[in-house]
């Protein structure tokens, strides 16, 4: 039998289930983009260009791209740097983590998650490959960078949070009654 402290609200649950969930999204496209021939993945390794594209209709491609660096090519590393990226990486993603144990409001609990599920994501690739795979080209749209998953889940997890904390907080009861002037 489960001690009272040990059992998990739904409301506690849910947002845990969207970190694996965003994972393993990000790391099942990527597995598919290293699988497809078309990218030549591994054969240009070393680049720092676009390994192989593939059009598609619209104004998306997917186009391969080792990243050295964060989210968005950011601080480009490799050796010791690609260590150091990694744990800091690691330690931004269990604070965020410790951070949505305590979080209430379910926005600021999803925002928290994606933005996990997304740095544990890119943090796989970085100590896996000393890279992270990126394959989403969104060039015809005058967006400059190649991104993956994890980093679009990054994206808009911190879109939500910068909602939650500065537009929303101006909203939110502070708990305290209001005092006549």
């Amino acid at each position: 039998m489960q001690s009272p402290r040990m059992q998990m609200k739904p409301a506690q649950v849910w947002p845990l289930a969207i970190i694996p969930v965003t994972l393993i999204a990000d790391q099942v496209t990527k597995s598919m983009v290293l699988a497809n021939e078309r990218f030549r993945a591994m054969e240009c390794f070393h680049n720092s260009f676009a390994c192989g594209t593939i059009e598609l209709p619209g104004p998306i491609n997917l186009s391969m791209v080792w990243n050295r660096g964060m989210s968005y090519g950011m601080f480009q590393s490799e050796g010791i740097g690609r260590w150091i990226l990694a744990i800091v990486m690691l330690a931004i993603a269990l604070g965020f983590l410790r951070w949505l144990m305590v979080a209430e409001g379910r926005l600021l609990k999803l925002s928290l998650a994606l933005v996990i599920g997304g740095a544990f994501g890119n943090l796989i690739d970085r100590v896996r490959f000393g890279a992270v795979v990126d394959f989403i080209n969104a060039g015809a749209l005058h967006f400059p960078w190649v991104f993956n998953v994890a980093d679009a889940a990054i994206s808009v997890g911190a879109v939500l949070l910068f909602f939650d904390q500065f537009v929303l907080s101006g909203r939110k009861p502070s708990g305290k009654p209001d005092r006549p002037s």
